[in-house]
């Protein structure tokens, strides 16, 4: 148990075998669609599973490129990983950052390579071709291939592009980021390029580069939507039951009264809520399980409880655990529920649960 932690928290069980093999299934099919290395992004505490267990991990399993959002997350990992990792700050380094960290900025703009130009350090160059987000826009790019001389005295690793749609194959963005990051790579010095993310290492031969960049799949979401997930589960979720309550018909459960019992009922109230990661917007969508049996949830998700009729589930009590991601009610699943995507659902657990990890 983490110092702290109360005996009433779930527990989140991490596999880390199972991560470190969807790495290497990406890492295989990435090679086999013609592409070089492929790194891993672990940014957001590795998508909420814990950066600094899960980022080790992957590294016995091969990686050596990872990819942070902030730079206080690569401050954290580098003394974990050691001198020899890449590890790349994608939101590149903020103003007064410490350039001698061991350390790599993603330059997203004019500015940062001027900041950033004739330290003789390593970076990366982002170029957007279709996010409107961060990187060089195209006016920029023009510029720049007009007056390359900014560019001197960086010691560029990469040139990269985020994909906007990959998860949907047949969308037509994809083929033209493809075009325009080709044709925008023609303009500046040769360099190593990364390109697809999760999703795009499934979209073949047009989309594998020097480094690939795979994120929610290496962790268990599926990067094919629509199609069976061809990674690994990584992740179970259990809570345990603090209070088991025998209601009458026509009794209200939760704020808002807003589920109310249609017959004598067992209410199981369990140790999850909003503040953990258990999404408000579940409430009367998402089911749980014990022993592999369905148990509804009813009424609103509360800040720190939410409640499940166990009524067809005599053996269900104080102290039982209820799983509320697992086998057959995956991170997807629970997002689709929910509403949103399974990024959100993995990034949004919370700290109160006790992390349990399995060997890699």
């Amino acid at each position: 148990m983490n110092p702290g932690t109360p005996e009433s928290a779930g527990v989140l069980t991490v596999d880390l075998d199972a991560i470190a093999s969807n790495w290497r299934t990406l890492r295989d099919l990435h090679r086999e669609s013609g592409g070089r290395e492929t790194g891993a992004a672990v940014k957001a505490d590795a998508y909420g599973l814990g950066a600094a267990v899960v980022a080790p991990a992957l590294a016995a399993a091969g990686c050596r490129h990872f990819f942070v959002a902030q730079l206080a997350e690569g401050m954290a990992l580098r003394p974990l990983l050691g001198p020899g990792p890449m590890i790349a700050v994608l939101n590149g380094f903020p103003p007064g950052a410490d350039e001698n960290a061991a350390l790599t900025p993603v330059l997203n703009s004019p500015g940062d390579i001027a900041a950033w130009s004739g330290t003789g350090r390593d970076a990366i160059l982002h170029l957007d071709t279709g996010m409107a987000r961060l990187g060089l826009t195209p006016a920029e790019l023009d510029a720049l291939a007009e007056d390359p001389s900014p560019l001197r005295g960086l010691q560029l690793l990469l040139v990269m592009t985020h994909l906007a749609c990959a998860d949907e194959p047949a969308h037509p963005l994809n083929a033209a980021q493809a075009a325009r990051f080709a044709a925008a790579r023609a303009r500046l010095p040769a360099l190593p390029f990364s390109l697809a993310n999760s999703a795009g290492i499934f979209l073949g031969r047009d989309f594998a580069s020097d480094l690939a960049r795979p994120g929610c799949a290496v962790y268990g979401l599926n990067p094919t939507p629509g199609r069976p997930n061809p990674m690994r589960p990584t992740v179970r979720l259990a809570v345990p039951v603090l209070q088991v309550r025998e209601i009458p018909a026509g009794t209200p459960v939760g704020y808002g009264a807003g589920w109310t019992a249609q017959r004598p009922s067992r209410i199981a109230t369990v140790a999850a809520g909003y503040a953990d990661g258990y999404l408000r917007s579940l409430s009367g969508r998402a089911t749980g399980r014990h022993n592999w049996h369905e148990v509804p949830l009813v009424g609103r998700i509360s800040m720190d409880l939410s409640t499940f009729d166990v009524t067809d589930h005599p053996a269900i009590g104080p102290g039982s655990m209820i799983e509320l991601i697992g086998p057959g009610n995956s991170p997807d699943d629970v997002a689709a529920r929910a509403g949103t995507i399974g990024y959100e659902v993995l990034t949004a657990l919370g700290a109160r649960y006790r992390r349990a990890y399995s060997a890699a």
